[in-house]
């Protein structure tokens, strides 16, 4: 397709890759080893701030060595051996500022835009989204002062908050606070990079399926697929980074669901059926990513039935269509978006489906590629909407797919 008819936003997406991590006094401090670690791997250009509580918890030597770059203190603020201001070289520089973990400390002094140590100083001559992920101590993180500061840094659309998880704290302590795991904090940086911090989903509430369907002979036998429901749980985090009220309904998966979303875990397509409907008359994008059985046992034991009484012929019977059910349901202003996974040719089988069942909008994509399809972190797939666009989207994670996504729906 000629690409003059793809919005040039679209064609020319930056890509950002330079994070300035800040790091708060607190026992959470080791978890950033893991994610500066992870980021390096993956080609991001990495610069630690720590404060000087943070090295009563972590050595600069340690974030240096991970990052492959000087991590910065206090001390090198206050020395004047840089042509300009560090903290003002460092603001400048970043296209991203995580500060993990937050402490209680510094959350006031941002909320309040105070500046006296070189991290709270770099945030004011800095302009880029600023990721946060607080940790501390229950009954702090409860106090009213702490909850009506995180309140307000946030109503500052630079700001990008990670709620804290419930578990047993370093002061033995079982409640609020803990920091967010590093692989969601990676996450989080990633959409951040795509979407260079934009909210563009603020007040849409967005419906997808994920993972693969069961349908059950017995207690312990079921008709199912290789689905691992990661390309949903990628929308789904991509959805909700953006801004986006998200609601996630998903077959047996071996993931967490991230902190603040809404999850209906389901096992049939019936049940998953169910749910998409009562949930569709609030939904304005409707992501229908699930690998859904095609087919059920006929008749279902609840017993489990011995091996020589296993049927010779299995009778069969289809499943909902759940897809286009929701086509027939789905009101005017909202967007129902499908995916075909093929093998071989596959855009004539999703012009197909794109047609048949009523869609806006169809991803192909290939599960016989190498690393892309059921299972993979990574994947591939054009684009196809009702309107004659088409792009093709190369080999990516299925967080920047996501993305992608996202980005081809909103244009």
């Amino acid at each position: 397709m000629p690409s003059a008819l793809i919005p040039q936003s679209y064609i020319n997406h930056p890509k950002l890759n330079k994070v300035l991590i800040g790091v708060g006094g607190g026992i959470a401090a080791y978890k950033v080893c893991e994610i500066v670690s992870t980021l390096f791997k993956t080609g991001v250009e990495i610069r630690v701030i720590l404060t000087h509580s943070a090295q009563k918890f972590i050595t600069p030597l340690t974030l240096a060595t991970l990052s492959r770059h000087s991590a910065y203190t206090d001390d090198d603020f206050w020395q004047p051996i840089h042509s300009r201001p560090l903290h003002i070289e460092l603001g400048e520089w970043a296209d991203l500022l995580v500060i993990a973990p937050l402490t209680a400390n510094t959350l006031a002094k941002l909320t309040y835009g105070m500046a006296d140590n070189l991290l709270t100083n770099t945030v004011l001559a800095s302009t880029c989204p600023v990721l946060l992920a607080p940790a501390m101590n229950t009954d702090m993180w409860e106090q009213a002062a702490v909850q009506r500061n995180w309140r307000q840094l946030l109503t500052d659309n630079r700001y990008h908050g990670l709620g804290t998880a419930s578990g047993l704290l370093a002061c033995d302590r079982i409640g609020a606070g803990r920091m967010a795991e590093p692989p969601e904090i990676v996450t989080y940086i990633q959409s951040l990079l795509h979407t260079c911090g934009k909210r563009d989903l603020i007040g849409k509430r967005v419906l997808i399926s994920a993972g693969g369907t069961q349908e059950y002979l017995d207690p312990v036998r079921y008709i199912g697929n290789p689905s691992t429901g990661k390309m949903g749980l990628a929308l789904a985090q991509a959805a909700w980074h953006r801004g986006a009220n998200v609601t996630l309904v998903h077959g047996p998966a071996n993931w967490d669901v991230p902190l603040g979303m809404q999850a209906v875990p389901v096992v049939t397509a019936e049940e998953m059926q169910q749910v998409m409907q009562s949930n569709l008359p609030h939904a304005d994008i409707i992501v229908m990513s699930a690998a859904v059985a095609d087919v059920k046992p006929r008749y279902y034991s609840t017993e489990k039935l011995p091996k020589r009484s296993l049927p010779q012929t299995l009778p069969l019977e289809p499943v909902p269509d759940i897809i286009a059910q929701l086509a027939k349901l789905k009101q005017p202003h909202q967007r129902l978006i499908g995916f075909a996974a093929q093998t071989g040719d596959i855009i004539t089988p999703a012009k197909e489906k794109l047609q048949n069942k009523n869609l806006d909008i169809i991803v192909a994509n290939p599960i016989d590629k190498p690393d892309s399809g059921f299972g993979s972190d990574n994947n591939q797939a054009i684009f196809l909407d009702k309107q004659g666009r088409q792009i093709e989207i190369a080999p990516c994670s299925k967080l920047d797919m996501a993305h992608h996504l996202f980005d081809f729906v909103l244009f």
